[in-house]
């Protein structure tokens, strides 16, 4: 993953997320001193009531013992009411911040990007890592505050009670640490591990049930169960070695605990029985014991919290410092260009690997129509792909009406690229939403006519819910004829200058493909067009046309000029039509 040159300090980053709440987070700190504080009250209040109260017969001290027990227990709840409420908005708000600027990251990043990382994994990234973050956002400072307070007030109170006895206690701390420490590598270990699991069960399922309908047609339900239960299979056994590891630390720490109960129980009884300590004070204290231990064990529990929540932001810096397209500081914005495109000396290569692109260069005078032709993987895709810089050039320059496209901003750019291609995206909506999604200002009269300039204007009204109509998921309700359609009404109400059509046709029947070449003809027109295509008969009327084979231009001409020279275009030629011209 490409980074930023600057690293982000984590620490400065997560801490900027809690500037538009400091009133919410000192409110929260002041409310979980004031639940700390309190938390002392029980047992100094029990010590003297065991010590004066019982013993002096003061009914009236141990009445309004209970009661003020009771007013403290009432600021407790209303302490922890304000803590577990809008302790949690306040993670909750900045894990919806945190989600909406990857989203909005996300948008800016390279194809390259794409092609590298799987959708499961960031949504996994998107939703159970930052879950993890806004635990930590709520709960991290809170714990930390609480239980440092805690361990310090209680043992100071236990020292004013007997300082030998704290001792005793205090020897068993180091035991408490290295029990937590031991077992919670474990389990941190393991839940990393179960974390990375969930990512590959998330992108197997989004892959196999956006596949669904391939998957019935081959009959292949069973191979995608067994991929499936393979990385279920992991998971489980991730989580599982995580929750043994938590039980051990579950059962350690409570063994040590009541060993340390016990030890002070029996010390005690023998400083009663010679006279160092009070039955009151020992009961005191016996109470106060899980004061130290409590707070020692939540703040061994919050270094899992810990490391989970920067595991969790470290993913998601990862990709926020993923590096963003940029425009050149020269760039500017285009106005609706003529369409002359000029490839000057190209080349390119993926991931510094064989070149695709080997010096290309063409000139399409505006409003032509240039067709590529070729085997497969020949690098025509890759090339028109470069227009619109959706790879950054490494090699040679891109004209449009003689202005370098490194010197034109991306978004105006791609704002006059229109693109047809062989695998139509639809999004879950309406007809009037997707054909929309060309020009979001467009008014219903332009959404209209680009329909009845694609040819589908007819089949929406014949619908009872008209230009309304849900379209299903990715326009699975629709044939593919009616999507392609539906993506060319989309370009017409974009209007771009310079028009990509890519292997628009190759994936229909003959039948709908005249439908859909008579929408296309009629799109093409004014515009400069580029057709990348395997069927050569919806290329024979092209201006020129050029046949690019390993990333070289092998052959260039119109249609009757290159059968002329048999060359490869030729042999595609008669490869697909002698039988049908014969």
């Amino acid at each position: 993953m490409e980074k930023t040159e600057k690293k982000r300090n984590l620490f400065r980053y997560f801490i900027s997320y809690y500037k538009p709440y400091k009133a919410t987070f000192f409110c929260d700190m002041g409310a979980s001193l004031i639940f700390s504080l309190s938390g002392l009250f029980y047992p100094i209040l029990t010590r003297q009531m065991l010590n004066d109260f019982i013993p002096g017969g003061m009914v009236k001290e141990i009445i309004l013992f209970g009661v003020g027990l009771i007013g403290i227990y009432i600021l407790r709840a209303c302490m922890n009411y304000y803590i577990s409420c809008y302790g949690h908005i306040m993670g909750v708000k900045m894990q919806a911040q945190m989600r909406s600027d990857l989203f909005a990251h996300l948008q800016k990043l390279p194809y390259s990007f794409y092609d590298n990382h799987e959708t499961g994994q960031i949504m996994a990234r998107m939703t159970n890592d930052l879950f993890t973050v806004s635990e930590l956002a709520h709960h991290g400072p809170e714990n930390l505050f609480i239980s440092s307070f805690m361990i310090v007030g209680s043992f100071v109170y236990l020292c004013t009670i007997n300082w030998l006895l704290s001792l005793i206690v205090f020897a068993f701390l180091p035991v408490i640490i290295i029990v937590s420490v031991k077992a919670q590598n474990e389990m941190n270990a393991a839940f990393d591990k179960s974390r990375q699991e969930t990512g590959n069960i998330n992108a197997t399922l989004e892959n196999s049930i956006s596949g669904i309908r391939v998957t019935k047609a081959y009959a292949n339900d069973a191979y995608e169960q067994q991929k499936f239960e393979k990385n279920n299979a992991g998971y489980v056994n991730w989580r599982s070695k995580a929750y043994r590891a938590m039980g051990r630390f579950s059962a350690s720490m409570s063994f040590t605990t009541q060993i340390c109960n016990a030890v002070v129980l029996v010390a005690g009884g023998l400083f009663c029985v010679k006279g160092k300590l009070d039955y009151g004070d020992l009961a005191a204290f016996m109470l106060s014991i899980s004061l130290f231990i409590n707070p020692v064990e939540n703040l061994l529990m919050f270094s899992e919290q810990l490391q989970d929540g920067v595991t969790g932001f470290r993913r998601y810096v990862e990709i926020m410092d993923a590096k963003i397209e940029e425009d050149s500081k020269t760039a500017k914005d285009m106005q609706k260009p003529e369409g002359n495109l000029r490839f000057e000396h190209v080349s390119f290569s993926y991931d510094d690997k064989k070149e695709v692109l080997k010096d290309i260069n063409i000139d399409i005078p505006a409003g032509k129509i240039y067709a590529l032709v070729g085997s497969s993987g020949g690098g025509k895709t890759t090339l028109c792909h470069l227009i619109p810089k959706f790879y950054k050039l490494q090699n040679g320059m891109i004209y449009i009406d003689g202005v370098p496209i490194s010197e034109i901003s991306n978004k105006s750019l791609r704002q006059n690229v229109g693109i047809v291609q062989q695998d139509v995206f639809l999004f879950t909506g309406t007809f009037r939403e997707n054909i929309a999604y060309g020009n979001e200002n467009a008014t219903e009269e332009e959404i209209i006519t680009a329909a009845k300039r694609a040819d589908i204007h007819d089949y929406i009204t014949g619908l009872p819910e008209g230009y309304d109509t849900q379209i299903g998921e990715r326009g699975i309700k629709l044939s593919g004829g009616q999507k392609q359609r539906l993506s060319i009404a989309r370009v017409f109400l974009k209007d771009p200058s310079i028009l990509i059509l890519d292997e628009a046709t190759s994936a229909l029947d003959n039948a709908t493909e005249v439908t859909v070449q008579k929408a296309l003809f009629e799109l093409c027109k004014g515009r400069t067009t580029l057709i990348v295509a395997h069927r050569l008969s919806t290329i024979k009327s092209a201006d020129e046309i050029i046949v690019i084979d390993d990333g070289e231009i092998k052959e260039r001409g119109t249609h009757a000029q290159l059968l002329s020279q048999d060359g490869e275009y030729k042999l595609l030629y008669e490869s697909q039509y002698k039988e049908y011209d014969e």
